[in-house]
Parts: structure tokens; sequence; C-alpha cells
């Protein structure tokens, strides 16, 4: 138990540390007027939580395994709550537009990224899909 805790828990700082620098990056390279970063971090995390998951559960990954890169190092990657606070001063500071089209295109971008995660995953697993 406390091996599991302290696999997910590293796993977890990874997927933090790699969140710092894509938005340190995004914040370069595309200015920091919009959350790039967050965006990037969120559809790539719903992406490869969608191909994980489809994986895992069909080649047996131990729970361990699963719990570290989904709960551990997706859930330090992602960052739905930096998403909403993003989200919201946007729309206080004025920029309702900006806040409007943050929300629409995070929303279903990730819904599409978990979908394509799922179908990649069953073209690189046949075994994923069940068959």
């Amino acid at each position: 138990m406390v091996s599991r805790l302290l696999l997910i828990c590293l796993a977890g700082a990874l997927g933090t540390g790699t969140r710092y620098l894509i938005g340190a990056w995004a914040s370069e390279r595309f200015g920091g007027a919009f959350p790039y970063g967050t965006l990037i971090v969120n559809v790539v995390g719903c992406f490869l939580i969608g191909a994980v998951l489809e994986i895992a559960l069909s080649a047996g990954f131990s729970a361990t395994l699963r719990l570290s890169l989904t709960s551990g190092f997706l859930g330090g990657l992602t960052t739905y709550s930096a998403f909403a606070a993003e989200t919201v001063s946007l729309a206080r500071g004025g920029a309702r537009n900006a806040a409007l089209a943050n929300f629409a295109v995070t929303s279903v971008a990730c819904l599409v990224a978990v979908a394509l995660g799922i179908m990649l995953a069953r073209l690189w697993c046949p075994s994923a899909a069940g068959e």
C-alpha cells in the first residue's frame, strides 16, 4: 500500500514538472495573453488517459501501474483546476470572448482527444478493442 502510494506520488511529481515545462514553453512561444500551456496539457492529457486506460484494461496492467500513469502522472499533468481559474479570470478581466473560447475549445478538444486516444490505442494494441 505504501509503495503504491509512493509510486503514484512520484509519477504525479513527474507530471507536475512536465506541466510546468510545457507551460513555460508555451508562454515563451505564444505569449501569455491566452493560457495555451493549460490548453496543451489538458488536450494531451485527455488523449493519453484515453489511450492508457484502453490499453491498461486489455493488457492487464497492474493496478499500481495503471494508477501511477493515470492518477499520478496524468493527474499531475492535466490542470482542470487551473483551466477553470484562468477561464474565470479572463471573464472577470473583461475578456469574456476569450473566456468563452477557452472553455469551448478546451472542452471539445479534450473530449475529442479522449476518443482519439482510444481509437489509436486500439490500432496500436488490437486486443484493447476487446476482440
